[in-house]
């Protein structure tokens, strides 16, 4: 017999479904990047408002080895980071 889908999985004393492990997707790729995967890298970008202060708000961005072996995480930090208009152009 198979099991309940209500028993498979972590859960928290109320019974709610609790899940340890939360996959990331390359930023650049958009590719699963693997637990295994330790040449990953995540970056937090921080917000900041027109005087140039810190705004308490942050964009993340993943990279997966992959990525990093080939030499386009730079590349790629500079296409995401002007797409959600962090960096402007010259």
């Amino acid at each position: 017999m198979a099991p309940n889908k209500q028993q498979i999985g972590m859960h928290n004393d109320e019974g709610d479904f609790v899940e340890l492990y939360i996959p990331r997707k390359c930023s650049a790729t958009n590719q699963l990047i693997h637990a295994t995967d330790h040449a990953a890298v995540q970056l937090n970008v921080g917000d900041v408002d027109d005087s140039g202060n810190y705004t308490n708000t942050y964009k993340t961005y993943c990279f997966s080895g992959f990525i990093r072996e080939k030499g386009g995480s730079d590349q790629a930090l500079n296409r995401l980071t002007l797409r959600d208009r962090i960096l402007r152009e010259c």
